[in-house]
This record gives structure tokens, sequence and C-alpha cells, in this order.
């Protein structure tokens, strides 16, 4: 009888120490550029439309804290967005309109457009133009090197970027993505020197359709001047159609 047990705790040790070394062993490495696409892919809206309001509380040392709140419109498939500011009052009716690398503001007092950056500040907090428009990742960026690392309670690869162009925001961007999701928990931007310039934080996101996912809450942090920052919570989250005119001259003008 003892002969017949044998095999079945040898089976069983066996196969317990092939799950302890499948445990053990590294994330496969991925694909980086490929994992890059599937980032920009997450967070591109090809085939429908996007629209959400953004809620912006930016603090600075010494100042009262400032609340902006703007609604955006996007539609990836022609590279249109428009951004319509709906506080503080003083900035109310102003607003973004860009198609392709075509960037207009309008001012709803003078009630005209002028050419602008995307660069630029939105209504004076620490979010910028770009950080809200269709990601092409590897068109301006080229991978520079990778690693990994834990990030709080999560493992992630972290890629390091270099600019391919001169007129992007900024020389180097590293991205620090979870290893078990396609999502992007922090990104640090850097000057060509190197210096740590700003970094954003992804705390939440949301899934706003089967596959997308939008960050539903950010942090963004001034490394140059130390104590400014800024939330943006995302709300009324929508990829329904949206009508053309929204992506036109007139309706920034109508809005007011």
């Amino acid at each position: 009888m003892k002969h017949q047990r044998y095999p079945a705790i040898v089976r069983t040790l066996f196969a317990s120490v092939l799950l302890l070394a499948a445990a053990v062993l590294p994330a496969q490495t991925p694909d980086f550029e490929a994992l890059i696409r599937q980032l920009d892919d997450s967070s591109t809206f090809e085939n429908m439309d996007f629209s959400a309001i953004f809620t912006i509380v930016t603090d600075r040392p010494n100042k009262k804290q400032e609340v902006s709140q703007i609604r955006m419109f996007r539609r990836d498939s022609k590279d249109q967005s428009l951004i319509l500011i709906l506080l503080p009052e003083a900035d109310k009716g102003q607003g973004y309109l860009m198609e392709g690398d075509n960037l207009l503001f309008y001012d709803p007092t003078s009630r005209k457009f002028s050419h602008t950056s995307m660069k630029e500040a939105l209504s004076d907090s620490e979010a910028q133009n770009d950080d809200f428009s269709k990601n092409d990742t590897l068109e301006d960026y080229s991978i520079a090197s990778t690693s990994e690392a834990m990030l709080g309670k999560f493992p992630v690869w972290v890629i390091d970027l270099k600019a391919r162009r001169n007129d992007v925001s900024y020389d180097q961007v590293r991205l620090y993505v979870r290893k078990d999701l396609p999502l992007v928990l922090k990104q640090e931007y850097l000057s060509v020197s190197g210096r740590l310039m700003r970094t954003m934080l992804y705390p939440k996101y949301a899934e706003v359709t089967k596959g997308k996912y939008f960050p539903s809450q950010m942090l963004i942090v001034d490394e140059i001047n130390k104590g400014e920052k800024s939330q943006i919570t995302l709300s009324e989250i929508s990829v329904d159609k949206l009508p053309d005119k929204v992506f036109t001259k007139a309706f920034l003008e109508q809005a007011n």
C-alpha cells in the first residue's frame, strides 16, 4: 500500500515546485514599441467621439486655491478637438479649436481668434493643451532605454523616450507603465539636460467603452516651482456622437 501512495505524493510535490518556480520568474519583457502603441490606442477614439468635463483645482504656495473647469470635445478620426472654458467666471466663454497641428484661441471679449501653442497653460493651471490631445507617441519620440521598477505596490516598466522633433513640449519623457495592465501610472517630463520639469500622476482610470481607458483623475506637479500643482477630475464622460458643428468657430462664438 505504501508503494502505491508515494507516486501521488511525489506528483503533488513536483507540481508545487513548478508553481513556485513560475511565481518567481520575471514578467516577460514586452515589445515596447507595441506597448506604447497599445497605450496610445487605448486612449484614442477613432470610431467614436469623446467628451467630458474637466475640473482643475490648482494650488500654489501663499495663494488662494483656484478652480477651473473646461468642457472638452474630441473627434480623433479627423484630429479635431474643441475646449470650452466654463470656470473661472472671468474666463468663461474662452475656448480652443484644434485641427491637426493648428490651434486657435477664442476670446469672447474681442470676439477674435488667434493662433496659439499646444504648450500654453489652460486657465492659469498646470495643465496644458497637449495634455488632452490625441497621442501618437512614436511619431514624436523614440525609445531611448527601458528598465523595471516598483511604483508603490505596482511592478512597472520604465520607458525613457527621446524627442525626434524640436517642436515637442519636452525633450525627454519617462513613462511608468503597469506590468499587469497597459496603463500609465506616472509620466515625468525632462529638459535637454535631463532636469525634471514636470510630473503627471494617474491614480484613477475610467473604462469609457470596452478596451478604451481614460484617466478619470490626474495630478500635475510643477517640479520647477515647488509647491505648485493641479488636480484634475473628469465627469460626464461620453463617447456619444457629436454634431459636426461642435468642431467649428461658429460653435465657440455661439456658446457665448
